[in-house]
């Protein structure tokens, strides 16, 4: 019995290792579109020098997604995790908040900004919201979120907010 124990010890040391086969890279432009958000925030309300919250944009799971830790100064918190998705090339984010549910937003890229778009709360006539958000990087290094609201499924929109992520010193 120990004898054929040590012989398969044996055989098996003996093998040539097969290496793993390699792991997918989350490399190239479409992975890389929504890069220009990575890096640690101070954000603003467009046009004013109020800070309302802290914001750190990292790559994760070996660069393959970005995830958002928001920081507001008053409210709750909340986290998103955004990933390009090579089966539909497109880039989908989850967003939970400090509130119980969740928002699931779908886009890509479009003329260099990233937009994505997802029904998140309920209008004033409970409607479900449609909510569109832009990003782009500015001219000075800092991007820009702005956020459409739409209570008619995409065929109106209006302002939501509009923000300003001002690169940490």
């Amino acid at each position: 019995m120990l004898t054929a124990a040590l012989a398969i010890a044996f055989a098996q040391a003996a093998a040539p290792a097969v290496p793993p086969p390699p792991q997918p890279q989350c490399e190239g432009a479409n992975h890389e579109a929504f890069d220009f958000w990575v890096g640690e925030w101070e954000v603003f309300p467009n046009g004013s020098d109020q800070q309302v919250a802290n914001s750190r944009i990292e790559k994760v799971s070996a660069g393959c997604a970005i995830r958002e830790t928001w920081m507001p100064f008053q409210g709750r918190g909340g986290s998103s995790l955004s990933t390009y998705d090579p089966t539909t090339g497109g880039w989908h984010q989850l967003w939970v908040g400090g509130t119980p549910g969740r928002v699931f937003f779908d886009g890509g890229a479009v003329d260099g900004a990233m937009v994505l778009t997802g029904y998140w709360g309920k209008g004033a006539q409970g409607n479900r919201m449609l909510v569109r958000m832009t990003y782009t990087l500015e001219e000075d290094g800092s991007v820009r979120q702005y956020g459409q609201a739409s209570a008619d499924h995409g065929r109106t929109w209006s302002d939501a907010f509009d923000y300003v992520y001002r690169q940490k010193e």
